[in-house]
């Protein structure tokens, strides 16, 4: 996967950390960065078409319809942009910073803040229709799945909100933090927590189904010495698997059904990207030693198919896959575009699942 279709460096390079993963339409990749602007590139060339300065720190990231792209800042504010120009059509304050990623529905946009809020806010105008108070800030993103929205607030809750009442219907209490954003398929809710368990929830009543431990003995450590626990990447669902990396170094296959463990990949630091799926290949981001990488590992045995050294820092930006090209950003400001499943210059070594 050593194949380069382009390569784009934020304007303040090496402190221009690209965390918030991109979006594609009409051409573009939009994306956000650490050096407080958001970027519309060529989709083909790489090349710059516009630049947005909030200036503030970009970690949310975008979500575009209807010709407008949406995404928050830490300044506290939502933006609402048209994607061919970058002009900005509104923003909106709220009273946190918005890590958040933004989910359209129904002329709504909703989105956490780490005020403690869900907001809902129209899409044509930035007028504020609800929030719902969560307990603690929310960094995980909502998913919406038949009138209801669910995510996780830092209070340890995944919660699950009625659309039309802004009401609860139910609320699920985990061990820590729920950073994790949920992923809704046939019935059930998968999301993740710092508590360091996947968790497999009923998405009617709430109830559990089953929960995974997502912690290997051969976790990593902090400069301090702490233990780098939890889940904060969010799962992929695809057939009967559920697809979960996890600060414990492995990206994990685990069976949604009965939450038992398929099989593990191991990388060598612990991963904040989540999985992307495109066909019998998961991408997604991470670290060994000092060089970030972008992996790309069989689904059905987790078996390593290439792997491509990106950076000299840790790829904690989700991919996103498109005509068969994989774009994620780096740490040190860079945006990528490579084809998928190419073979690396640099040999990668087979890294099976550990047993």
């Amino acid at each position: 996967m050593n194949e380069v279709v382009w390569q784009f460096e934020a304007e303040d390079g090496v402190n221009a950390s690209v965390n918030s993963s991109p979006a594609i339409s009409d051409g573009l990749v939009c994306f956000g960065s650490n050096d407080g602007c958001f970027y519309a590139l060529d989709v083909n060339t790489g090349k710059k078409v516009w630049a947005f300065d909030t200036g503030d720190t970009l970690f949310s990231s975008p979500t575009i319809s209807a010709g407008v792209v949406y995404f928050g800042s830490r300044n506290g504010h939502l933006y609402a942009l048209d994607v061919k120009s970058g002009k900005q059509k509104w923003k909106v304050r709220v009273g946190g910073e918005v890590f958040s990623s933004p989910v359209i529905s129904g002329g709504g946009v909703y989105f956490g803040s780490m005020d403690g809020h869900l907001y809902a806010v129209e899409t044509k105008t930035g007028e504020v229709k609800g929030k719902f108070w969560a307990g603690g800030g929310v960094w995980s993103s909502p998913a919406i799945v038949d009138g209801v929205i669910y995510f996780g607030s830092d209070d340890g809750h995944l919660y699950a909100i009625d659309i039309k009442t802004g009401k609860r219907k139910w609320k699920f209490l985990t061990g820590d933090a729920v950073k994790s954003s949920p992923a809704v398929s046939g019935g059930v809710v998968y999301f993740g927590s710092m508590d360091g368990y996947l968790y497999a929830v009923d998405a009617k009543t709430g109830e559990k189904r089953w929960r995974f431990h997502a912690q290997h003995q051969d976790y990593p450590y902090d400069d301090n010495g702490a233990v780098m626990a939890g889940v904060i990447s969010s799962p992929a669902v695809s057939g009967d698997n559920v697809f979960l990396t996890s600060f414990d170094r492995h990206l994990y296959a685990i069976d949604s059904k009965t939450g038992e463990e398929k099989w593990k990949f191991r990388t060598g630091d612990g991963i904040f990207s989540s999985p992307a799926i495109s066909g019998s290949t998961i991408y997604f981001g991470g670290a060994e030693g000092w060089h970030g990488h972008l992996y790309a590992v069989d689904t059905e045995t987790g078996q390593q198919k290439s792997k491509f050294k990106a950076t000299e820092l840790s790829v904690w930006s989700s991919p996103a896959i498109a005509d068969g090209v994989v774009y994620f950003g780096t740490m040190e400001g860079h945006l990528y575009a490579v084809k998928e499943r190419a073979e690396t210059a640099d040999a990668p070594t087979p890294n099976p699942a550990q047993p």
